[in-house]
């Protein structure tokens, strides 16, 4: 057993079993004498909702994601070699999968809205940067992903008035304040998610630690109780003794005279 099989069985679970499965299998790891690997599973990080929703798509629906992500590999190439006509279909083709593979996402059940905006934003970044594909491919997210560069989209070859670029200079601006704007309101409510997730998890290893410290105290408890009615009738078999070992030496005394 090591780190990577262990990752893999526990991303593959819902948020809700992470934890208790997370420490049954840190606790396998040290019964099987091997500490480190304990610890390494112990700091595997509970995935949020989202980051989970996106891991099953990675399991579940991978000839899906691979389609998409196939996407925002040719799209990138086509940004890269200036090739507005196939920036212009692929570009209508990333909408089309992109749809697709996030209505599979959201059949997981369970998204909030928030979440399924951050499910749309990972989606978004793994097509557009190459890094975030090889980690939505790998199914092992603990958070949702963002891209913050510019995204690739058709170039337009027509000469452009300086009035017009001017427009679309402010319009790009405005795009740019309102994404950051949903960014910033998507950070914070996904923060707040890990964060309540967080006090949730805690709040039940509180719970589990307590109960197993009462059951621990009353088991400890009653082996004192034991011990202490054993160390009376020690006592009293120790006096027994000495009277015993008095009474034959008198006895033995009198024999021999």
């Amino acid at each position: 057993m090591d780190l990577d099989e262990v990752a893999d069985r526990l991303y593959g679970l819902t948020p809700s079993e992470f934890t208790a499965a997370r420490t049954a299998e840190a606790r396998a790891a040290k019964d099987a004498g091997d500490a480190r690997l304990s610890r390494e599973i112990a700091r595997l990080r509970r995935p949020t909702v989202s980051a989970w929703a996106v891991n099953r798509l990675a399991r579940e629906h991978p000839g899906e994601l691979a389609e998409l992500l196939e996407v925002g590999e040719r799209l990138r190439a086509a940004w890269q070699e200036q090739d507005a006509d196939a920036l212009a279909e692929l570009t209508q083709r990333r909408g089309e999968v992109a749809a697709k593979v996030g209505r599979l996402a959201r059949q997981a059940g369970g998204l909030s809205a928030a979440a399924g905006t951050e499910v749309d934003q990972t989606l978004d970044a793994a097509l557009v940067d190459a890094g975030a594909a090889g980690e939505v491919r790998q199914g092992r997210l603990v958070k949702p992903l963002q891209y913050s560069g510019f995204a690739p989209a058709p170039v337009s070859r027509a000469p452009v008035s300086r009035r017009r670029r001017s427009e679309e200079e402010r319009a790009e601006e405005e795009a740019s304040r309102a994404r950051a704007r949903e960014e910033a309101e998507a950070r914070k409510a996904r923060e707040r998610e890990e964060a309540e997730a967080a006090h949730r998890e805690w709040v039940r290893e509180l719970d589990a630690a307590r109960a197993e410290h009462e059951e621990r105290a009353e088991k400890v408890a009653r082996l004192e109780k034991k011990l202490g009615k054993a160390r009376k009738k020690l006592d009293e078999v120790r006096q027994r003794l000495e009277v015993t070992q008095r009474e034959e030496r008198h006895a033995r005394q009198r024999l021999e005279r």
